[in-house]
């Protein structure tokens, strides 16, 4: 049942930023089609839509009512994959106790916690296992392990190449596009952060996160995306194993996202460059702080 939700939730997502796109509402097939659901699933969002007041609907009868805002869409956390509700399940459960090198991971456990079978939870474990930042043990137990400065550097390096090109991308989308009203949603979210960063600080991590992606989604690159499924695992979490100074980090990271959302908005592909760079070489400083 929660993965038909998921379904529903992302489908509905996706009818959304047709609609902002398009003059006019497409049939019940042709939405099914472009979105690659049942005709069932095609009138649940078609009811939704209604109950929001964006379309008028009666059978064949569609009338569109208004444009899509950015509070009608689902938020991202509900319409997430398994292998994403897994990742961040694994990242919380290895946050809550410490992080320590040496810290035991059971797949069992893991699975219960999500309400999934072992089998996705070991795919994910062994796929995160190549970066040797886990190592498995016998009995469905993993081990967690520190990397290294050299693997750091490495890392920001490919980062740093697929973000500037992503930001690039993402200052470049037509001004209709989806994306801006999902970014000015997250804007809206840095300034409440910041505005109580004193009791809110350990919520930036997920914030980064949704931010950063939502950039790299812009390359419209499928390995540009699915490498950043590396960067939120190591790099916007592991600088968390170091707590020293959280508070400040975290403040100036979320300065430093306004200054390249703002930059971003210009579309001026100069300040973009200035602004990502600078939070790029902040964050690049923060994680090799974070190795001992």
């Amino acid at each position: 049942m929660a993965k038909q939700n998921t379904v529903f939730k992302d489908a509905f997502n996706r009818a959304l930023t047709l609609m902002a796109e398009a003059e006019r509402l497409p049939s019940e097939p042709e939405l099914s089609q472009s979105l690659g659901v049942s005709r069932t699933t095609v009138r649940a969002i078609l009811a939704r839509m209604q109950e929001l007041g964006l379309i008028s609907w009666d059978k064949r009868a569609k009338l569109k009512l208004r444009g899509p805002q950015a509070e009608d869409y689902f938020p991202n956390e509900e319409t997430d994959s398994l292998s994403a509700i897994i990742e961040r399940s694994f990242m919380r459960r290895i946050l809550a106790g410490g992080a320590e090198p040496g810290m035991q991971i059971n797949e069992l456990e893991l699975a219960r916690d999500i309400g999934t079978g072992t089998t996705a939870v070991r795919e994910f474990l062994i796929r995160f296992s190549r970066f040797g930042l886990i190592e498995k043990r016998p009995n469905s137990h993993w081990v967690l392990k520190g990397f290294t400065r050299q693997f750091a550097l490495e890392l920001t390096d490919v980062r740093e190449m697929f973000e500037l090109r992503s930001a690039a991308g993402f200052a470049a989308l037509p001004e209709d596009h989806a994306a801006w009203s999902e970014l000015a949603a997250i804007e809206e979210v840095h300034h409440a952060l910041l505005s109580a960063i004193d009791t809110r600080y350990l919520e930036f991590s997920e914030l980064d996160e949704r931010f950063h992606l939502l950039v790299h989604r812009a390359s419209s690159n499928r390995f540009i995306v699915d490498f950043y499924d590396i960067i939120s695992i190591v790099f916007h979490y592991h600088y968390q194993w170091n707590k020293t100074n959280a508070r400040q980090r975290n403040a100036r990271a979320l300065e430093e996202h306004l200054d390249y959302i703002a930059a971003l908005k210009t579309r001026d592909l100069a300040r973009v460059e200035a602004a990502c760079r600078q939070h790029l070489r902040s964050a690049r400083e923060t994680l090799l702080q974070s190795i001992p």
